[in-house]
């Protein structure tokens, strides 16, 4: 066996579950069972390899390039991928190159943004139950929204299809499989069984005080809630296996009670379409679409959590009606807002990327032009009654500065190449690219300024990997070389010559050429890691900016499709005149929509039957008055000239 098997052999054995992706130079290959799996999987060739004497082994390999659009691929298929990086410089090391696993991508752990829905969160769950009580948590590792709660069983189904969690991380010794089927989810969720001892509170426990470097739970309101905490672990834990090279940076736990919102089930979410409408699940019919004007992912991901979820709290559901209002009344303060949101780009995700050291110059660009945009949105906000938003709008001045400073504004090629770094921000780097330029320069003109000394019009200055930068001279001009030049090779038809100036030259450019790769990739993570200190702050300004896109955009749907402001109390009255289905209406056009009232405003009032025949449209009123009740609950405004509302 060679020694290059017995290092698979060794990695493939700690991840046994999972399709693991070894990296050979430009290629990830699988082996053995894996390459059969995976060259079905990806349609890829399946092929074999010499390993020891005798031993040949299935092989199927796909480029480095192009590892997104496969990683999504076995991903969609429900497969694990374990992704091997050679960790030591092939060209420094003695023998083998040192591999090791970096990452463990599964569902609820894609970092990719080409793999992820930019509108719709990535939620890996975990479940703990005890005595029909259950705790579930769940994390977005591509924002950072980390939160937890304890429920009755009965609701854990309900709460799963909520979130629409991509994996669900179960006890392996966990009965609660045997209590809900949990497997048979049109979600669609991959159930994973992890070790029981992350699930045991203390473990759990501590788990958590390490990872937020606290020394009690009070500050998030879960000390003593033995079942959240034991699921919160279980997934701080998780990641920590399965996210090696990345330094996880969670938002702060979030405890809720789901008592706080009205429970929507899977029935309920496509009987009124709020998602997808038909039995083609069509997203432009759905209520979702009617409603989004947000410009930002964050705010797309925030307005699809509020649809979801429906408030029963009234004084916050009257303050984001009156964030809403701000920009229902003020035309070019929407405008405003409108033109600043259409300059930020997926702030969350850049970050998590920052932290997990995939982010790229340009994205760095976008985060640092999304910040730029604080104090103008700020500006927005000048009522005392918004003072709540606009507090947490703050600008953040020495990151934007930092990334100004220090990244090329239009970065070329990747990190390493010396064409990301600003020049002016590293003198090393400065002094290095200039050596480097004035050695390429000299080589350059050094082919014309040989053929005038020598006289022979046909010398050519060439370059491999063998022998350097040389000289080439036909054999019917080699009576004219010089005496100062020095052969190093014989060719049918030509010699090939140096000379000590040009060696000298050729180590200044491929000695700067290295020294610059490496520079430039320590002063890129440098910078990384100085804006990662400031990820908590960053993504709390991005989620304040994705609640004004959605504000902003429930105020250019509300006056583009005349609704109205809901009035709300605490009673159970539903008054509305002159509503609308605000999805039907569109399809319709303009004006072709009838209007309907309803009136169950009084306890005499509590059923109300509906006759017609066939088509007449019964179901699309019941579905208009659930839904404009939704839309109330969510903060919006409503299709109607007047409505009436209880929580």
């Amino acid at each position: 066996m060679t020694p290059i098997r017995r290092q698979y052999l060794k990695l493939k054995g700690d991840h046994p579950d999972s399709i693991l992706l070894f990296r050979m130079g430009d290629f990830y290959e699988t082996f053995d069972d894996d390459a059969v799996l995976a060259a079905q999987e990806l349609e890829i060739t399946l092929t074999s390899r010499s390993m020891g004497k005798g031993l040949k082994v299935p092989l199927a390999g796909v480029p480095v390039h192009a590892l997104d659009n496969y990683l999504s691929r076995l991903i969609k298929k429900g497969h694990k991928v374990a992704i091997c990086e050679q960790t030591s410089d092939p060209a420094t090391s003695k023998g083998l190159v040192d591999r090791d696993v970096v990452r463990v991508v599964t569902p609820g752990t894609v970092l990719e943004s080409a793999l992820l829905d930019h509108k719709a969160n990535n939620y890996l769950a975990a479940v703990s139950e005890n005595e029909g009580r259950v705790g579930l948590a769940y994390i977005d590792i591509t924002t950072g929204e980390f939160s937890a709660t304890e429920l009755s069983l009965n609701k854990l189904s309900l709460e799963l299809e909520r979130i629409q969690a991509a994996e669900v991380l179960i006890a392996d010794s966990s009965e609660l499989l045997d209590r809900v089927d949990l497997a048979e989810n049109e979600i669609g969720y991959e159930i994973t069984f992890t070790e029981s001892q992350t699930f045991y509170p203390e473990n759990a426990r501590q788990t958590l005080l390490s990872h937020f470097g606290i020394l009690t739970l009070d500050s998030f309101g879960c000390e003593g809630m033995d079942l959240a905490v034991s699921a919160a672990g279980a997934i701080v834990q998780y990641l920590a296996r399965t996210q090696k090279s990345s330094k996880l940076q969670l938002r702060n736990l979030g405890i809720y009670s789901t008592d706080t919102f009205m429970a929507l089930d899977s029935h309920t979410r496509r009987n009124l379409e709020l998602f997808a409408a038909g039995r083609n699940e069509s997203k432009k019919l759905s209520l979702l679409t009617a409603l989004d004007r947000t410009k930002t992912p964050m705010g797309g991901r925030l307005l699809r959590q509020w649809l979801g979820q429906p408030l029963l709290d009234l004084q916050e559901l009257e303050q984001r009606l009156d964030a809403v209002d701000h920009f229902y009344l003020d035309g070019l303060k929407r405008a405003n807002s409108i033109s600043e949101l259409g300059k930020i780009a997926d702030m969350e995700r850049v970050v998590g990327r920052i932290v997990s050291g995939t982010v790229t110059p340009r994205e760095l660009i976008s985060l640092k032009d999304g910040l730029s945009a604080v104090p103008s949105l700020k500006e927005l906000f000048n009522t005392p009654y918004l003072e709540w938003l606009r507090c947490q709008l703050i600008p953040m001045p020495d990151v934007c500065a930092l990334v100004e400073e220090s990244i090329s504004p239009d970065p070329v090629g990747s990190v390493g190449e010396g064409n990301v770094i600003r020049p002016g921000f590293s003198t090393e780097m400065d002094e290095l690219k200039s050596a480097s330029t004035n050695a390429r320069k000299f080589i350059a003109g050094l082919e014309q300024r040989e053929r005038d000394r020598t006289d022979i019009k046909g010398l050519k200055v060439g370059y491999n990997q063998v022998f350097g930068y040389y000289i080439e001279v036909s054999k019917s001009n080699v009576d004219k070389v010089p005496e100062d030049y020095i052969r190093r090779q014989t060719l049918t038809n030509a010699e090939r010559y140096i000379v000590p100036e040009l060696k000298e030259y050729e180590s200044l450019v491929l000695n700067a050429k290295e020294r610059l790769e490496e520079a430039e990739k320590a002063i890129y993570h440098r910078i990384c890691a100085q804006i990662s200190e400031s990820a908590v702050a960053i993504r709390l300004v991005a989620s304040a900016i994705a609640k004004v896109d959605v504000f902003t955009g429930l105020a250019d749907a509300a006056v583009e499709n005349r609704y109205v402001r809901p009035k709300l109390d605490q009673g159970n009255g539903i008054y509305v005149t002159n509503g609308r289905h605000p999805v039907v209406e569109r399809v319709l056009g303009t004006g072709a929509y009838v209007p309907n009232d309803v009136d169950l405003s009084n306890d005499d009032a509590k059923v109300m039957v509906l006759t017609g025949p066939n088509m007449a449209g019964k179901s699309t009123y019941i579905r208009q008055v659930a839904i404009i009740i939704l839309m109330a609950q969510i903060g919006s405004f409503v299709p109607a000239s007047e409505a009436k509302i209880g929580i």
